[in-house]
């Protein structure tokens, strides 16, 4: 391991893989959908400016709680390319999505709550079960699941549990 001086402006992509545990193939997958940048040296060397460890931080938090690398690349293009990000900067972006986290931790809470019969029961109880579909009624409504609802914000009232027959 060597240790990279503080003061270092641009780090090599083993330096930036070894600073922020990231394998070197996902770092250059980030720069190849645009979520980070580099320069080139002339021996053809990617050199990352030092900000690309906050940022590369940011893109691992961003996806261990489920937002979308469009949706992380949109929220990176707006910091700044000649500074290092500020705790506002951070603070403006991650506000952004509060919203979004709120309706997914709903959904997943519903999901939780929803399978727990499903589950719990083997499917031995399809009087109750809210996925049952006998003789395939809900096909007309079109492909995908009816009765539960997992689209992220999903319409008031638009998650019902079949009722018992």
């Amino acid at each position: 391991m060597t240790k990279v001086a503080w003061n270092t402006k641009e780090l090599t992509v083993g330096q930036l893989a070894e600073r922020s545990g990231v394998a070197v193939s996902a770092l250059h997958f980030y720069e190849a959908k645009g979520l980070i940048g580099s320069r080139r040296t002339a021996g053809n060397q990617r050199r990352y400016a030092r900000d690309s460890l906050r940022r590369v931080a940011f893109i691992r938090l961003a996806q261990r709680i489920g937002i979308p690398l469009k949706v992380i690349k949109d929220a990176l293009a707006e910091l700044p390319d000649e500074r290092t990000p500020t705790r506002d900067d951070w603070a403006r972006l991650s506000a952004a999505w509060r919203g979004e986290l709120d309706d997914r931790i709903v959904q997943l809470q519903r999901l939780r709550d929803d399978l727990t019969d499903c589950i719990g029961c083997g499917c031995l109880s399809l009087d109750r079960c809210p996925v049952a579909n006998p003789h395939d009624r809900l096909g007309d409504e079109g492909p995908g699941a009816h009765r539960m609802d997992t689209r992220l914000c999903p319409p008031p009232g638009s998650c019902q549990v079949a009722a018992p027959t």
